[in-house]
């Protein structure tokens, strides 16, 4: 009975199992496929990053600003006064409506209108405030004895410089490309129109922008005089809002080290589980072997 069994075993030797195998296999293949998922979307996020910076926002504070311009276009209305004061302090009005004195650098200038070449331009270049502790403001007060029109208002816009202004070799064209790269805002007659400046610079693409932001608060004056419907007065202050210039740039936040380092980190880790699986396979085979040669020993020896 003994030698039968034996020589039946002998004749039909177990076979390697190829499943154990196909089961590294199958390992291997799980892991190649997320980590190639994995390097796919590394790269896809790079890009994006790359196509889309990150706006960042500072605030540099300063104890004094450049003395910027006010471009006033005051039409027919004739400028009573200018002075600047300190401190938020106004003090009350000497014969509202009379010439006073103009205590501000001021300068007239004519260009033609930008945006159609025929319309001439009339503009008050006026220095604006520049001592943000102080609290320094510009009033103006301007008059108009008559007008055709139902609204009247004047208009003004706010541009970075004075003093690029007065180095302007052509103060015309300087104008001109201020009116075409700054706003412009009005002011009406019969108030009072305080204007809080703020500065913001933009930097993108390699050039720097500036634009002026502005909050206004509007008291009604109450006029004592003895005038006609026709006759208005104009009153507009300019000051800082506070010592902080707001600078806006865009950061590109990919950074190609670290992509590289995730890279290299995902392939080392798929080449080590390369190896790990040839190394499982080369052992299955060796221990399925020597286990195969010690059973035929035995047999033989049986035999």
């Amino acid at each position: 009975m003994l030698s039968e069994e034996v020589e039946h075993g002998a004749e039909h030797p177990e076979p390697v199992e190829e499943g154990e195998v196909d089961d590294d296999q199958e390992d291997t293949s799980s892991a190649i496929l997320p980590a190639v998922f994995l390097v796919y979307q590394t790269i896809t996020d790079f890009r994006e990053k790359l196509k889309h910076p990150v706006m960042s926002v500072s605030y540099k504070e300063v104890p004094l600003y450049d003395a910027p311009g006010i471009a006033l276009y005051p039409g027919k209305a004739q400028l009573l006064s200018c002075k600047h004061h300190y401190y938020d302090h106004i003090p009350p009005l000497i014969n509202p409506g009379q010439p006073g004195e103009i205590e501000c650098t001021t300068q007239r200038i004519n260009y033609t209108d930008p945006f159609t070449n025929q319309t001439m331009k009339h503009a008050l270049i006026v220095q604006g405030p520049r001592d943000v502790k102080k609290r320094e403001l510009v009033f103006l007060q301007f008059h108009l004895n008559e007008t055709d029109q139902d609204f009247s208002a004047i208009n003004y816009l706010l541009f970075s410089s004075f003093q690029e202004f007065l180095n302007s070799p052509d103060k015309g064209e300087f104008m001109k490309d201020c009116e075409s790269s700054y706003s412009s805002w009005k002011f009406s007659g019969g108030f009072r129109t305080w204007v809080k400046m703020s500065l913001v610079k933009t930097k993108e693409d390699g050039s720097e922008t500036v634009e002026f932001k502005q909050e206004t608060s509007v008291v009604n004056y109450i006029d004592q005089r003895h005038k006609p419907a026709s006759d208005q007065l104009f009153f507009v202050v300019f000051e800082w809002k506070d010592p902080f210039i707001q600078k806006v740039q865009d950061i590109v936040t990919a950074n190609p080290w670290n992509m590289i380092a995730l890279l290299c980190g995902i392939f080392l880790a798929l080449f080590k589980a390369a190896d790990f699986a040839k190394l499982s396979v080369k052992w299955m085979i060796k221990i399925r072997k020597r286990h195969l040669k010690r059973r035929s020993q035995a047999m033989n020896h049986i035999s």
